[in-house]
């Protein structure tokens, strides 16, 4: 675990979906965290520094180039699914590379490859971290 995390930031949230995603991300995980903040620069260099808010926004980019037919169709099902994560709209539960739950939602488009042996893959999801799930 890490010294520092985006639940050690996040308030506790129920998602608007009761799954929780919990395939294991696979090569690297990329973590972005930023402030929702403004800086205006003057004609004389002088700054005037704005934040609209308290709290961090975070995103997680998750690739998982290779996947059997079952673990891709469960990404794809919930993406696409009205009911479930509805593209970009419903949030769910993902099981972290961190060990924590989060509520998260898709923020982008889904793509998926294949090959021989029916192999697929889903290069790389990006989800905005929302909250998290309280540690039992």
């Amino acid at each position: 675990m890490a010294a520092s995390e985006p639940y050690d930031f996040l308030s506790t949230i129920t998602s608007d979906y009761n799954y929780t995603l919990s395939i294991t991300a696979q090569e690297t995980v990329t973590e972005e965290g930023f402030k929702n903040q403004i800086i205006h620069l003057a004609d004389d260099n002088s700054e005037e520094r704005i934040s609209l808010s308290i709290g961090s926004i975070f995103y997680v980019n998750i690739p998982w180039p290779i996947l059997s037919e079952a673990d891709s169709g469960t990404i794809h099902d919930l993406y696409h699914d009205p009911n479930k994560a509805n593209g970009m709209v419903r949030s769910f539960k993902w099981l972290s590379h961190d060990s924590h739950t989060y509520v998260v939602r898709f923020d982008g488009k889904l793509g998926r490859t294949t090959g021989y042996g029916l192999r697929w893959g889903v290069p790389s999801v990006r989800m905005r971290i929302l909250g998290k799930i309280a540690d039992a």
